[in-house]
């Protein structure tokens, strides 16, 4: 039965979700009756491997286990949920006056102990300090993180959201790599960021590199460093963002675009715990936690040719695929009237249930990335205190307001005309980026969402090309 409404740190406890674990019968009923009763959700296990086995299928805020069991023990208990969860308080139960185990238990990183028999006051003291203790803990975490600027919100509302979350936290107590899955714009990034948060690496440096980004003859320095005189221009040491995030995290994102003669090198990292640094002999030792991240199918790549098959298991140790915006509809009220409010600068801008049902009725194929260039341009367009249809922006493909098009005069299915002499595909990117900028008057944003590539491969190639940008 759900608990009843309480405020402060109080409610925290009431819905906390409680493992029991003890091989007495009587004596087990007794206290799942007594904390369900104080309003708690309990499960109860009668040895240590059944204790296990759902620690490890569903987030608990406490656990409370005898000592001495039958199979595994309740120190074993300990020991595992400390090493899986080490934010997740444990109490522990022993024979009354058994000190040396209570002591042994306590150096092993036990919250409490409560001594056997005990009343219902004492259980339900030593669990709401513990759960107190979590509580502050996380406080603590959540004010680190908003200071040192790591930490995204994610506002979700959807189930399937929900879930990715929920084995985004699981899987934040280890240092397992992580390779998340998804098409640009569905906030990858945005779980990196949590899984960092939420990993026992959350003090330490979180860095960020877009493999894409960055040209494969400078990825190399940029991630493993080089020693000074490596190369043309190399005037100094430079560490690279390995030992950048030293004890921390490292994010790879688009993986799947890193060069093949860099796989095999990032392999060696992820075996040996090293890195060899360009021009240097000497390997250097790191302590990183890697996590990737893709909006391609690597499995292909593979397939291709493109992407090692060793390196692909190496990275994929657990995958979380955040889904697109179109099987999470639910999530873009939310979405959007964050977005507006964050956007508004103090303006008190009201979305009609009109425009917010026609928004909800697109696909997003940039996904949320897109759903916020859109409440920017609501927002900016938007002349009184509510937003109207007009604000909305055009569907990607259809004509801009003055009637201009891609395609000239002859419309876009003979647009370019192919010469029979032959032309420079490359001429033809650049000529196509040129007026894809002008059309969408300069926005990068905007201008990669109609060329349908994400927005750091739009910034490359007008690095490349020499492209301003005006267009």
């Amino acid at each position: 039965m759900p608990a009843p409404f309480r405020r402060g740190s109080e409610a925290r406890e009431m819905s906390s979700n409680i493992l029991f674990i003890d091989d007495d019968p009587a004596g087990r009923e007794v206290a799942l009756f007594n904390l369900r009763k104080a309003g708690y959700e309990v499960a109860a296990a009668s040895d240590g491997g059944e204790g296990l086995s759902l620690f490890s299928s569903t987030k608990f805020d406490l656990v409370v286990t005898d000592i001495k069991m039958p199979g595994i023990s309740g120190m074993e208990v300990l020991r595992r949920v400390r090493k899986q969860a080490p934010d997740v308080p444990v109490l522990v139960i022993t024979a009354f006056g058994n000190v040396e185990t209570a002591v042994e238990a306590m150096k092993a990183g036990a919250y409490d102990f409560i001594g056997k028999p005990f009343h219902r006051d004492q259980l339900l003291l030593a669990v709401g300090k513990a759960l107190e203790r979590l509580r502050l803990t996380e406080e603590v975490r959540e004010l680190r993180n908003r200071t040192s600027g790591v930490a995204r919100e994610i506002v979700c509302a959807s189930a399937a959201m929900h879930r990715v979350l929920e084995m985004a936290d699981r899987v934040a107590a280890t240092d397992a790599t992580i390779l998340i899955t998804g098409e640009s714009g569905t906030g990858k990034e945005l779980i990196a960021r949590r899984i960092h948060v939420r990993s026992t690496r959350g003090e330490n440096p979180f860095v960020a590199v877009n493999c894409a980004a960055i040209p494969g003859e400078l990825l190399e320095s940029e991630l493993f460093g080089h020693a000074r005189g490596a190369f043309t221009g190399a005037v100094r040491d430079r560490s690279g963002r390995f030992r950048q995030a030293e004890g921390g995290t490292l994010f790879l994102d688009e993986i799947g675009e890193i060069p093949l003669s860099l796989q095999a090198k990032l392999l060696r990292v992820l075996q040996e715990k090293v890195v060899d640094a360009v021009g240097s002999d000497v390997p250097v030792p790191v302590d990183v936690r890697i996590l990737t991240a893709t909006n391609r199918d690597l499995q292909d790549r593979i397939r291709e040719g493109g992407f090692r098959e060793d390196l692909y298991y190496r990275l994929n140790v657990v995958e979380l695929r955040v889904p697109p915006l179109r099987e999470r509809k639910e999530d873009i009220p939310l979405l959007a009237e964050r977005f507006i409010k964050g956007l508004a600068e103090g303006r008190e801008l009201v979305v009609p249930p009109q425009v917010m049902e026609k928004l909800c009725s697109r696909s997003w194929p940039g996904n949320v990335r897109e759903l916020k260039n859109a409440c920017e341009r609501m927002v900016i367009l938007c002349r009184g205190k509510e937003i109207s249809m007009e604000d909305l922006p055009p569907l990607p493909g259809s004509p801009p307001p003055d009637g201009s098009s891609m395609g000239g005069e002859h419309g876009t299915e003979d647009w370019p005309p192919l010469p029979p002499e032959g032309l420079s595909l490359v001429d033809l990117e650049r000529k196509v980026i040129e007026r894809a900028l002008r059309l969408k008057r300069g926005n990068i944003t905007q201008a990669a969402l109609y060329l349908r590539i994400p927005r750091h491969v739009l910034v490359y190639r007008l690095e490349k090309y020499g492209i301003e940008r005006g267009g």
